[in-house]
């Protein structure tokens, strides 16, 4: 089996089903020129974060492959590679994004609430905030401490947790008010994928290194590797409902006026 093979059997059914269905007003435009109510902006969101996932991660995943935290056997991947990451990994990247963005784009058509977060409930954004500030210190750390069978996990930890802090302190209060859908569009491609790994890892696709991972382990699928898809499921499935949301637009032509208001006193005292 090789990883190609992989992202064949686990993506192509699912991504081919999303991208018939989702997009159906994106198609019906373009093949049937009925362009009366097309989202493009849903689209364009998604796009972003595929282009967000291969910039933030691309670094990261090739410090991982450089210093062994986990590596892939050559005879299973293409001779193709940038860095130190082969190119069924980048493709990874792209396809995760695709398919988490799209699923959370059916899931918030048919489980949108109203959004009328508490706007004095300013103490969600800065407790939430603080916690997760607190779990990525921690493993920043840990990191640091040089222990060995936590470098995995603080490496997931220091990397997943930036992107998921600016969200949070942005707009916990929108995300909380988008719970229900929240759950469903990160839980279902979240737990498919610990599915894929667990294949993936059982059938010697790639490896983690035993030596610079907990060794915790749930049904044989490394507690790392839960959390590295939790994670990024989370950063895609909440970013695509921010950035979607008009409470956030309203909120972040606030903040910008605000810091034009703050660059110009600054001007002016100069």
């Amino acid at each position: 089996m090789t990883y190609a093979a992989v992202l064949a059997l686990f993506l192509t059914l699912p991504l081919g089903w999303l991208l018939i269905h989702v997009p159906r007003d994106l198609w019906s435009c373009w093949l049937m020129r009925r362009c009366v109510s097309v989202d493009r902006r849903a689209y364009i969101v998604v796009l972003a974060h595929i282009a967000l996932a291969l910039a933030y991660t691309t670094p990261w995943d090739n410090y991982l492959l450089a210093k062994g935290v986990w590596f892939y056997d050559p005879q299973r991947v293409s001779n193709i590679v940038l860095g130190y990451v082969p190119l069924e990994e980048y493709s990874f990247f792209v396809l995760q994004s695709l398919l988490t963005g799209l699923w959370t784009l059916m899931v918030r058509r048919h489980l949108k609430v109203a959004e009328k977060p508490d706007m004095t409930a300013s103490h969600l954004r800065l407790w939430s905030s603080l916690g997760v500030f607190v779990l990525w210190a921690a493993a920043v750390a840990v990191w640091i401490s040089g222990w060995k069978p936590g470098t995995y996990l603080a490496l997931i930890l220091g990397w997943g947790l930036i992107p998921v802090l600016i969200q949070i302190a942005f707009g916990a209060d929108i995300l909380w008010t988008q719970r229900r859908l929240l759950a469903v569009a990160i839980f279902v491609p979240t737990v498919y994928l610990w599915l894929m790994d667990w294949f993936a890892i059982s059938h010697g696709v790639w490896q983690l290194d035993p030596l610079q991972t907990t060794g915790l382990a749930l049904g044989g699928l490394p507690l790392e590797e839960m959390l590295f898809f939790l994670l990024t499921n989370w950063i895609i499935g909440c970013g695509v409902v921010l950035m979607l949301s008009e409470t956030s637009y309203t909120r972040a032509q606030a903040l910008r006026q605000y810091g034009q208001m703050r660059w110009w006193q600054f001007r002016s005292s100069s």
